[in-house]
């Protein structure tokens, strides 16, 4: 049986891993479970796969939790700290699904047992890929990518010759307002702002997708996860979601990952590698779809694309910068604080900030040095918002 984990289990990414484990459970031994404030999920999810732990990341929420798991025998923590400490207990498998930077100590302490990480936090690249991988390595774990967009590029590049790629293309949904007049964008609502056209995902990562920052994000994430030339990678709107990422040869010629919008594929592929299991997904009728479609993004419309690449080339801790400006920012907006196109301008002001002031750069990364950056970033961002708000 393989032993696994999943953090962030009543997340969307959460549910589809639950949904594949669940199919076959005489495969699987689920050592824990960690959620948020979804407490009756949670006790449900550990009770179906007959956990060992499950855990709350929110210390108020852990009676209500071991009410719901009184006579079950599944143990029950919660906070940060609990978080952390399952994700030390051996595991051949971890799916690290949650949200925001909080997702890169337990990544960090599942790579340090040896454990093969399932990555769908992305922040965790962002913030500390140096970091991140670095500790894969030295402890010979595999860090497998589980976005739909790393995923594909993963899957076109087996069998392939990584010098011989000129180009990654990676492709955008576009989110709530691609189709927008610009200037709409500063009434955007969050409500809009986290109805998404095609996938069933969380509030945060749906805003993250209106505004673009998720793509800006997956952008630092592939040159982290694949060691690619920033000048190497593309981003491209693809209003169907069936393209997922597209790699160019030195040949002239260009390989298509195409699939349905739908994250079990990703997942699956990461829990059965390095072999291919059947799925409970779609099957692609391309006749019935008829056409693809592909625009340019605009970075007049979604300024973060152009943020990402400053950051690619400040490299250091600016990454953590951008997530932790980017995830204070996004509170604000959520808040009613700022508007919908105030969000990349805090992000801005931070960034040029912290790197006017040197505060960017580190010769060897370390957890306290990612985790003090985060902490400054999202004051200035806070304060940032502040007077935004304030002038508004």
């Amino acid at each position: 049986m393989k032993r696994v984990s999943i953090f962030g289990s009543t997340g969307s990414i959460g549910e589809n891993t639950v949904d594949l484990i669940a199919r076959a459970p005489e495969e699987y031994e689920v050592v824990a479970l960690s959620g948020g404030r979804n407490i009756a999920r949670l006790a449900e999810q550990a009770i179906s796969l007959n956990a060992k732990l499950a855990v709350t990341c929110f210390p108020e929420y852990k009676q209500d939790l071991a009410e719901l798991l009184s006579g079950t025998g599944i143990e029950v923590a919660a906070g940060p700290m609990a978080i952390a400490e399952a994700a030390e207990r051996p595991v051949d498998w971890v799916m690290s699904a949650i949200v925001g930077a909080a997702g890169l100590v337990p990544g960090l302490k599942a790579l340090e047992q040896g454990a093969t990480l399932a990555l769908a936090n992305k922040e965790s690249l962002v913030c500390a890929g140096e970091l991140l991988m670095r500790t894969a390595r030295a402890n010979k774990a595999d860090v497998l990518p589980v976005d739909s967009e790393h995923s594909a590029v993963w899957q076109a590049l087996v069998g392939e010759d990584i010098s011989a790629v000129e180009r990654v293309i990676i492709t955008a949904s576009g989110g709530a307002f691609r189709d927008w007049p610009l200037e709409d964008l500063p009434k955007a609502t969050p409500e809009q702002a986290s109805t998404h056209p095609n996938w069933d995902m969380g509030q945060r990562i749906t805003v993250d997708s209106a505004s673009m920052f998720n793509k800006s994000l997956e952008l630092i994430e592939t040159r982290e996860f694949f060691g690619f030339d920033p000048r190497q990678i593309e981003v491209l709107v693809h209003p169907q979601s069936l393209v997922h990422a597209l790699i160019g040869f030195n040949d002239g010629g260009l390989m298509a990952h195409v699939g349905p919008a739908d994250m079990r594929h990703a997942i699956g592929y990461a829990l059965h590698y390095p072999h291919r299991r059947s799925l409970p997904v779609e099957r692609l009728d391309l006749a019935r779809i008829g056409k693809l479609e592909f625009r340019e993004p605009s970075e007049a419309r979604w300024p973060a694309l152009r943020l990402a690449r400053e950051v690619m080339a400040m490299r250091g801790l600016a990454g953590a910068v951008f997530n932790a400006a980017k995830e204070r920012a996004m509170d604000s907006f959520l808040a009613r604080e700022i508007r919908f196109t105030d969000m990349a301008v805090v992000v801005e002001e931070v960034l040029s900030a912290m790197e006017g002031e040197n505060a960017l750069k580190c010769d060897r990364m370390c957890l306290e040095d990612v985790i003090e950056t985060d902490h400054v970033a999202r004051m200035r961002a806070a304060e940032a918002a502040a007077r935004i708000n304030m002038d508004a």
